[in-house]
């Protein structure tokens, strides 16, 4: 096993380089990748891209260090993890800081991102130890069948830019806690914070060579290889459902078939019911419809109020988000930042006009700041205009109004979505009964949708996903289970069909 890197103690650098097959080296293609600060436009690295050669290379390495890894001692496995939170404890300011240069993240969001990472790592560390196997009775004199769980061998982890550190995470230690390797392809906007910082501190704790690769390379030149790979078997992405369909149909058609985890697009609706704390209700659609600049799979997308709280909510939720201060994302008291591109930012301004022309009611909303886009809330939205259809991924809420709870239920439901979903409610009770009624993966009552931890499932229903991350869930996807039998004593066979009539002669 390798040791930890005791010498890192400076900030880690070197970002100009990938991380292929255990080895820190520019990439093989004619094209620079460029990462860029949101905020201030400032050039953070330029990265030379990977291709085809280089993924396969980090294939190739991983398949071979995979076995070596497998068979290690839980606890070596374990070790490594540790050391790792360690290192996060040691390197947190920086690592908060790459989230904030790189993807446009406040103070406030790169916290909790750091502190959602850490608990992570440190359930991952007890993953080795919960892989169980089973010994199944068999209708057989003298058999034994047991069922081994095995890790699938290599993983490919696809991340998006928007929780870059967290959404590679939450593969990325699973699997490699169960023992297997993994080569991860982050975003092309946070190629630092969705991946290679990642390889440092995992290179810094001890982890073998070859384990991990971290390649930055374009869509059309690695991203379809990454997934059609003969190596890896389980591809877990998080990302668009347009783009998760793609993957998918390439798992399926690649010469091996993979496995895939799928954590897609969402249109989370919160639901304030007549009989909710109406302050605590607003509080939590603030939050949970403006972090991260609205920029977040399983944020609110749609706010859904009774009629007969409706105007008295808009109040309360106007006023708040009125309060909320815009701008520099390193500043602690800021609660809302840029955008993550300008490609994103013009999307949002046309979903802005678009609402308008629609008919939406504009009730509070003005104009940007480079790629800082102040808060719009609209009114008098119906559930069949685009801004209510379509995720948003950015600082803009719908608010829509239900005649009652059924009919907010019908609204929720209205969509080919089904990842997150809140509902607020003085009714306990109740809330349990109407969260079984919507089609969403988490529910969560009397609390906004952004919940993520370590040991629950997260996932979603419809297009919003397969498959579901944490705990028990990370262990079913990053494992095989292989059925071996045992025959202890020899059995007679029926070499007649007769005897088939006669379990007793059969054996």
């Amino acid at each position: 096993m390798s040791q930890p890197n005791a010498a890192s103690a400076a900030s880690y650098d070197g970002f100009d380089r990938q991380f292929i097959a255990g080895e820190w080296r520019h990439g093989g293609a004619h094209t620079r990748s460029p990462d860029h600060d949101p905020y201030t436009g400032e050039m953070l690295v330029e990265i030379p891209e990977a291709n085809s050669d280089n993924l396969d290379q980090a294939f190739r390495a991983a398949k071979a260090a995979q076995p070596a890894w497998e068979a290690a001692l839980p606890g070596e496995r374990a070790a490594v993890l540790r050391r790792v939170a360690a290192i996060m404890d040691a390197r947190r300011e920086e690592i908060i800081g790459w989230l904030i240069r790189e993807s446009g993240s406040t103070r406030l969001k790169a916290s909790l991102e750091w502190t959602a990472v850490r608990a992570v790592v440190e359930h991952a560390a007890t993953l080795p130890y919960v892989a169980l196997g089973q010994i199944l009775p068999a209708d057989v004199p003298g058999k034994e069948g047991r069922v081994y769980r095995r890790p699938v061998g290599v993983v490919a982890v696809i991340s998006p830019w928007n929780w870059p550190l967290q959404l590679t995470a939450r593969s990325l230690f699973p699997a490699l806690a169960l023992g297997n390797a993994v080569v991860v392809k982050p975003a092309s906007d946070t190629p630092i914070s969705g991946g290679l910082l990642l390889a440092k501190i995992l290179e810094e704790a001890g982890l073998p060579a070859g384990l991990l690769s971290v390649l930055v390379g374009a869509g059309s030149s690695i991203g379809k290889n990454i997934v059609t790979h003969p190596v890896p078997r389980v591809v877990s992405f998080t990302g668009s459902t347009p783009v998760g369909r793609g993957i998918a149909r390439q798992a399926a058609e690649a010469a091996i078939i993979k496995r895939v985890e799928l954590e897609l697009g969402g249109n989370s609706p919160l639901i304030v019911l007549a009989d909710a704390d109406l302050d605590l209700a607003a509080e939590a659609a603030v939050f949970g419809k403006f972090l991260h600049q609205g920029q977040i799979c399983m944020i609110t997308n749609r706010v859904i109020v009774e009629d007969a709280v409706h105007d008295a909510f808009v109040d309360r939720f106007v006023e708040r988000v009125r309060a909320l201060k815009v701008g520099d994302p390193n500043d602690p008291d800021t609660f809302i930042g840029p955008i993550i591109n300008g490609g994103q930012f013009e999307g949002l301004l046309s979903k802005i006009e678009g609402a308008r022309a629609a008919g939406a009611r504009l009730v509070l909303g003005c104009g940007a700041q480079g790629l800082v886009l102040p808060p719009h809330v609209f009114v008098d939205v119906r559930n069949d205009m685009d801004l209510a259809r379509e995720e948003i991924f950015g600082p803009i809420a719908p608010i829509l109004r239900a005649r009652n709870a059924d009919d907010a239920i019908r609204i929720a439901n209205d969509t080919p979505y089904g990842l997150s979903a809140a509902l607020f409610t003085a009714d306990l009770e109740r809330g349990v009964q109407l969260a079984g009624r919507i089609e969403a993966g988490m529910v969560h009552i009397n609390d906004q949708p952004v919940n993520d931890l370590p040991n629950h499932p997260f996932g979603g229903e419809k297009n919003s996903g397969i498959g579901r991350f944490n705990g028990d869930w990370a262990v079913a996807a990053f494992t095989t289970d292989r059925w071996v039998t045992l025959q202890r004593r020899p059995r007679p066979y029926a070499w007649d069909a007769r005897q088939l009539l006669d379990p007793g002669t059969s054996g």
